[in-house]
């Protein structure tokens, strides 16, 4: 048996690595480009804006439809992760809402989902980490509920079309993380109870 040479682990680990790094930038570029002109951005411009060559953009993903669907589950296990930093914190429901939308608006320029004209969901593994993100913040509304901070007929969807709305900057306000944080606090007002019920 031909033993590897001293650092033929560590080159095969750096390619790695670098294959990874590469994945992402080119996910991080789509996501810019997609949001920018839409789902049919040519491959060659995502590789352009990715700072790499075409056929790394297909070695990673074969298809127009393999992109968008890569781009729509990490964008969805972008969001997860934020319902579940604020699921973890001992803050009020509303408090803890709140830390969810200002995550929000800082992730908003890598989310590309089914609210914002991405592709429609069929992927299972995608659909499994939608359904673990209303799961969260459905946990989150509860809390409010419990401890008194957010009304009782707040349902999930709510939440989960307002954040996709703060998520989705408006191209001519100067500073959307402002404005977006000051729209989030006039919501968050309106999610605290109150007599008069929502409107269906």
């Amino acid at each position: 048996m031909t033993k590897a040479q001293p650092n033929e682990g560590a080159g095969r680990r750096e390619l790695r690595r670098d294959a990874a790094d590469n994945r992402e930038r080119v996910l991080a570029a789509a996501a810019a480009a997609v949001r920018r002109e839409g789902a049919a951005v040519p491959m060659a411009t995502v590789a352009a804006d990715a700072g790499v060559g075409v056929g790394t953009v297909y070695r990673h993903f074969p298809s127009r439809e393999a992109l968008l669907g890569a781009l729509t589950r990490r964008s969805f296990q972008l969001v997860l992760a934020a319902a579940g930093q604020a699921a973890e914190t001992d803050r009020t429901g509303i408090e803890a809402v709140r830390d969810f939308l200002d995550q929000t608006v800082e992730h908003g320029p890598d989310l590309v989902l089914p609210l914002h004209g991405g592709p429609l969901l069929v992927d299972q593994d995608t659909l499994a980490v939608q359904a673990d993100v209303h799961r969260k913040l459905g946990s989150l509304l509860s809390r409010g509920r419990r401890d008194g901070t957010i009304r009782p007929d707040v349902r999930t969807a709510d939440l989960v079309i307002f954040g996709a709305l703060l998520a989705q900057r408006l191209p001519h306000v100067p500073d959307w993380r402002q404005t977006a944080r000051r729209l989030a606090d006039i919501y968050l007002a309106g999610l605290a109870p109150t007599t008069r019920p929502l409107r269906n």
